[in-house]
């Protein structure tokens, strides 16, 4: 301690002890002291919290000139965005009329009329066999 007081090198480390103490997040924070001039250094979770030690530091100690090199760390990438769901398939329906078969329908909407049996399956809560459909059944035609 000197004649008036304390030293403004025990000044600077008080107040970096104080800042350190605050809970700001800032890690290993220092102070590099050349004549009245005073370099704080560490590392910061934001540009925010750096300002918040240069203004708390020059309330605490007067200096001629304080210089910020305090490292901000870098910001943490953004989570990836999560795909939205694959658009549900449109259902389609056909309405029988007289003279239609599975076969008929599954050739005109599948090119194929061997494909009888995927309307047939879709179906199965109003049809109970694939030979028997009657004139204004509504089918479901799946994808």
């Amino acid at each position: 301690m000197g004649l008036f007081g304390k030293s403004f090198d025990e000044k600077v480390k008080d107040a970096v002890t104080k800042l350190s103490g605050m809970g700001l997040g800032v890690r290993n924070l220092g102070a590099k002291v050349e004549g009245k001039t005073v370099t704080l250094t560490g590392d910061a979770p934001s540009r925010e919290i750096t300002v918040q030690v240069m203004e708390n530091f020059d309330k605490l100690v007067k200096t001629d000139n304080t210089l910020n090199a305090i490292r901000v760390d870098a910001p943490k990438p953004a989570p990836a965005p999560v795909p939205p769901p694959p658009p549900k398939p449109v259902e389609r329906f056909y309405e029988v009329v007289a003279g239609d078969t599975l076969s008929k329908i599954a050739q005109k909407y599948y090119g194929n009329g061997n494909k009888y049996m995927k309307i047939f399956e879709a179906n199965k809560d109003i049809l109970s066999n694939p030979d028997l459909i009657k004139p204004g059944q509504k089918l479901r035609i799946p994808e």
